[in-house]
């Protein structure tokens, strides 16, 4: 059997080979120079992200400033990406995400919650719950599983005579985290890559209150159906029996912040803010305020001496500058991908007009794109590649170029098959020994559940609740 160094030698070589072949002239008929060379680059980035352990935003980086010296996109177009409104949107979102931990309000959200769960069913979806509303808090599953993870461990400490039940809910964080990210525009990088290949290459913007208005109810279907998911397929059914009594007391043993009583000073003010915002975000076609100009004004007020609650600076070191940076990257390859023809070409292949039917070309989209965390790990390496090539083969078919994009991006939420699949998901397999977790045993089981009922139900929204929703599956219906 080869060895993983050996495979990945032999893939490099494959890379290198298909980059030579694009490169000679006629071997790519219908392609310009520029477009082979996009087309090379981006083959050789994919290749690294799949088949070397390189840092992820290194390469997007050699691949930006590789499209950039071969004149393929000019210097401002590869600067440019990181002052675009969504980068600002993550940086401004993650400071009010620091304000939000500062005071601990997670754990007192979650307090209220799960002490009102009187069985193993109702704390399972009360959770569910909780962990959906962080959506709205805090940008990136990575940083949603880090704030909810001391949550995770008092509820461990509170039912430590019950292992099944701390393993069912070491694993229904990751996985609600994961699947309820498509519930806001901020919930994953991911999104923001989508939304800007849409306006690169269809001209079609999706703003704060569109996403929201298509992914929060596949957010709340997706994330229940997987609660009861994961609770099925971890504990037995005597598991299941007998009444779940967790008290505010047992929870306050491990946290540092209240979890009962009034909220303090910076609580109210805190919560106060956080509803402003997200009150303006939702009613952006009202102020015609840009999302990431509400941000903004939300992170100065959070880190401001009279009512802050985090200084800027301290709000500013939990921003994820290597997702930022790989963000900009990619968008620029996307860019590239567009304006030189390569991903056309790549897609030329797709039958156009009525000779596949709409619901076959989605239903692809969303398989390929739910099995793409085996070979892609990284959720916004996976938009990167994939959104691009969607768009363009969605525009060839006649299909809506929005519909295939939410569809793939919302397909993507599903990364559970291994402990590596994702962060949060690694994030609760390696805890503390005194703390049980699952197995990748237990992930298996779960996969061969949850990946036919989260793609079938994506599908499912993209050609029933969606239309309804503004969304057409079908380009020549659009207004």
């Amino acid at each position: 059997m080869a060895t993983p160094n050996l495979r990945r030698a032999l893939g490099l070589c494959a890379a290198l080979t298909v980059c030579a072949l694009l490169l000679v002239p006629g071997a790519t008929p219908g392609l310009s120079g520029e477009g082979r060379l996009t087309l090379a680059v981006f083959t050789a980035a994919t290749c690294a992200w799949i088949g070397t352990s390189i840092d992820d935003t290194y390469i997007a980086l050699g691949a930006g400033l590789a499209l950039t010296v071969t004149g393929v996109i000019s210097s401002e177009t590869l600067f440019s990406t990181l002052g675009d409104e969504t980068v600002w949107l993550l940086i401004c979102s993650f400071v009010l995400a620091a304000a939000v931990a500062r005071t601990g309000l997670a754990g007192r959200a979650a307090a209220f919650l799960v002490t009102g769960a009187r069985t193993v069913r109702q704390l399972t979806h009360l959770t569910t719950a909780a962990l959906l509303v962080t959506a709205f808090a805090v940008p990136a599953t990575s940083g949603r599983a880090a704030l909810a993870l001391p949550v995770f461990l008092a509820l461990a400490h509170a039912l430590a005579e019950r292992r099944r039940l701390v393993v069912m809910l070491a694993l229904l964080f990751p996985t609600v985290i994961l699947l309820s990210a498509v519930a806001t525009l901020i919930g994953a990088g991911a999104h923001l890559i989508t939304v800007k290949v849409l306006w690169e290459q269809a001209g079609e913007r999706i703003g704060f209150v569109e996403w929201l208005l298509l992914g929060l109810p596949l957010a709340v279907v997706t994330s229940h159906l997987a609660a009861e998911a994961v609770l099925l397929t971890t504990t037995r059914r005597a598991d299941r029996k007998g009444r779940v009594r967790i008290t505010a007391e047992r929870l306050q043993e491990q946290s540092d912040t209240p979890v009962t009583g009034p909220l303090t000073t910076a609580e109210a003010r805190c919560v106060l803010l956080l509803g402003t915002v997200v009150l303006l975000w939702c009613s952006e076609p009202v102020h015609r305020v840009s999302p990431a100009v509400v941000a903004l004004i939300g992170a100065v007020v959070a880190a401001s001496p009279a009512l802050g609650t985090v200084r800027m600076k301290d709000g500013l070191r939990t921003v994820p500058w290597p997702l930022l940076l790989f963000m900009a990257a990619t968008m620029a390859m996307g860019a590239a991908l567009a304006s030189s023809g390569a991903a056309k070409w790549l897609v030329g292949g797709v039958p156009g007009g009525s000779s596949v039917p709409a619901w076959a070309f989605l239903a692809a989209v969303v398989a390929v794109s739910t099995a793409a965390h085996l070979v892609l790990q990284s959720r916004s390496a996976r938009s990167s590649v994939l959104i691009p090539l969607v768009v363009a083969a969605a525009v060839g078919a006649g299909v809506n170029p929005v519909a295939a994009a939410l569809a793939s991006t919302a397909a993507a939420g599903f990364c559970h098959t291994l402990p590596a699949s994702a962060k949060p998901v690694a994030l609760y397999a390696d805890l503390p020994e005194s703390v049980p977790t699952y197995t990748p045993r237990d992930l298996l089981r779960l996969s061969a559940v949850l990946a036919p009922l989260t793609a079938g139900v994506v599908l499912l929204f993209a050609l029933t609740l969606w239309p309804l929703l503004g969304v057409p599956v079908h380009l020549e219906t659009q207004p």
